[in-house]
Order: C-alpha cells, then structure tokens, then sequence
C-alpha cells in the first residue's frame, strides 16, 4: 500500500463515540470517507460514511470491515487482540500495535516508561490481597488500579495505611498496579503527533482540572514557568519516537517540584487536547488523519488562550445559555441518553 493517502480513500474507525465522531468530521474536511466500527451504539455514525455495527468477536464482519477500508486507526486502546491480528492480516493499522499494547496494560505501560529513563509514579504489581499488603508496606497514600479497561476514575480505588488490604482488593479484584501518591502542584498534557516520516509536532500543554476521576477543563497557556515547557514537549516526543508512532497521542504529566512525573499515556486523540479545535489552524482530530493518512504534519501553533469545559450529564441543561455566549464554541457528541458522568460534549471558550 502507498502512502499518503488519496484523496476519496476511506479511513476506518474502531470506536463510534465521540473521538470517532470528530476523526469523521477532520477526515471529511480532507477529501476521505469513514467507515465506523463499534459493537454498541455509535454517535460517530451520525457523521461517517459507514457503519459497522457488530461485536469485535464476528470475524466475517470484521474481516469485511478492514477489506472496505484503506487503512484503520482507533479511536480508544481496548480492542480485542484477536480483532486486531485479523484486521491487520488485511490493512495497516496506525499507530500501530506496539503502541496499543504497552497503554492497554498499566504495569507495561510503566514498565516502557521507566525503560526509556522518564519518572513514574512509584509502582508495584499487585494480583492479590497478600500482594497489596506487602506493597502497602512503607506507603502512606496510594491507588489501587486496574492494569486494564480502567478510565475515568474507574476500576481504581484508593488506599491508605491502616486500611485493610483485602477490602481494597476486594473492591478491584483484578491484576492490579499499585500506585504511590505523587505530591504534584499541578496536572499537565501534551497533544504530540508523529508522521510516518518521522516528524514530530506537539501542541502546548494545557493545564488539566479533574473532579471525581473525570477532567473538567483543560486550559492553554498552562500558567507554568517557561522552562517546563521544552521538558514537557521533549518527554512526550521521546515516548511517540519510542514506540515508532504514527498518530495523535496524550501524554500526561504531574508537575513536582523537582520534575515532571509522567501519569499516563494515551495512544489517540485525547479529551484534553479538544481547546485545539477552536486555538490552532490545525486541531489535534485533523493532525491525526494527517499522520495515518501519510500527509505531512500541520502547523500546531496556538493562536488564542483557550479554556475547554466537559459537559457532563445534566451539564447539558446550560446549553441554551452557552449558545448566546460570546466567544463559545460547543461541540454536542448526539449521544441519546444524558447520564450522570456520561460525557454529553464540550465547550471551547476563547479567553480575551
């Protein structure tokens, strides 16, 4: 297959949530078409060429999926491996597996992180009551998590010394990582993306508030001193240069006094670089389609200070009033169903 992309190709997308959605929306803006695949229901269809609408497990209709596509990018890390292998028997997949397989499981994730010299919150594997409890030992605070199909404040709970351990792990009880608390001033993500030909472009961090395990708002400048900028930038780009990525990616980051600790890695477009779509000439939806398509990198320069707000479940009672605010972008995911801590869509609010 020959890269870049021509223009009419079609770009297929595991996920149909909101992540899809907005991919579509880039990919259209660029000539190609989308073909969604997602086993529930898919906002994203609203806006694709295609849908598939099947479990990961039905081999035919994935294998008829990859052969109508020209090439498959993702739009969250938890899809089946056995999904993954037939697919890309068929068609490339960008970023490719390496990437996915490191951020689907928290103790390789570290594991790779620590490899490369970067800081890590302090860790340890934990399969067990008796496990917890001898990783408890010298902790104060820590978070017992999931090594896998954890977000949003899910499938973690926290600990201290004193607790019992066999509640904690009974509340998880699954292969977990314990994590040492990190007495951070505050929470940081770089957008960074890498092309196939190497090239690699990252957006400012922005600065990250979270309420209950959810972000809130990410704000751009970050309002942190200048030096940590290039760090941040650097640390991300290392992590992408790594893997031999192509795509989007979110890197976060826990400043410290001393340094910055890196929290997590997300191989996609991420919930915290969403201010790009109303600050750069280029958001972080259309710099991926760029890099699995094979196009060369767009300008990430900001132009405008942005604050991006979550709207999460009854959030979508403010609607009315945010569409008569000025300088207020909103962005509505055509989810059916409001929730409580369902993310529902957002608000890009221009600071003047």
């Amino acid at each position: 297959m020959t890269f870049p992309l021509n223009p009419g190709a079609t770009i297929g997308i595991l996920g149909g949530g909101q992540l899809g959605r907005m991919l579509s929306v880039a990919a259209s803006r660029l000539g190609y078409r989308s073909h969604i695949y997602e086993p529930g229901a898919a906002p994203a269809g609203d806006v694709a060429h295609a849908v598939t609408n099947a479990p990961y497990e039905d081999e035919a209709a994935i294998r008829a999926f990859a052969a109508s596509v020209d090439v498959v990018t993702y739009e969250f890390e938890n899809v089946p491996a056995a999904a993954l292998d037939l697919i890309e028997s068929i068609v490339p997949i960008r970023p490719n597996r390496r990437a996915l397989a490191v951020s689907q499981d928290r103790l390789d994730e570290k594991d790779f992180l620590t490899g490369l010299g970067l800081t890590v919150a302090p860790y340890a594997p934990v399969d067990s009551a008796a496990d917890l409890s001898a990783a408890m030992q010298g902790q104060g605070r820590a978070i017992l998590k999931t090594r896998r199909l954890g977000y949003d404040g899910k499938g973690q709970v926290r600990i201290a010394a004193g607790d019992d351990p066999a509640a904690a792990w009974a509340q998880v009880g699954a292969p977990s990582v314990l994590e040492g608390f990190v007495d951070f001033t505050a929470e940081i993500s770089v957008i960074v993306a890498r092309g196939q030909d190497g090239a690699v472009a990252a957006y400012d961090p922005g600065l990250n508030l979270h309420r209950d395990g959810i972000l809130r708002t990410t704000t751009v400048p970050c309002g942190l001193p200048a030096r940590l900028i290039p760090d941040a930038v650097l640390i991300a780009s290392r992590i992408v240069t790594a893997l031999d990525y192509v795509g989007v990616m979110g890197v976060e980051l826990f400043v410290t006094p001393r340094e910055l600790v890196v929290n997590e890695i997300a191989p996609r477009v991420h919930n915290s670089g969403h201010w790009t779509q109303a600050g750069c000439a280029v958001d972080q939806f259309e710099q991926h389609i760029r890099a699995v398509a094979g196009l060369p990198l767009g300008d990430g320069r900001r132009y405008a200070d942005v604050t991006m707000e979550n709207l999460i479940g009854d959030d979508m009672d403010r609607v009315p009033a945010l569409l008569g605010q000025p300088d207020t972008q909103l962005h509505l995911y055509g989810k059916a169903e409001v929730k409580p801590g369902r993310k529902m869509g957002h608000v890009n609010r221009i600071m003047r």
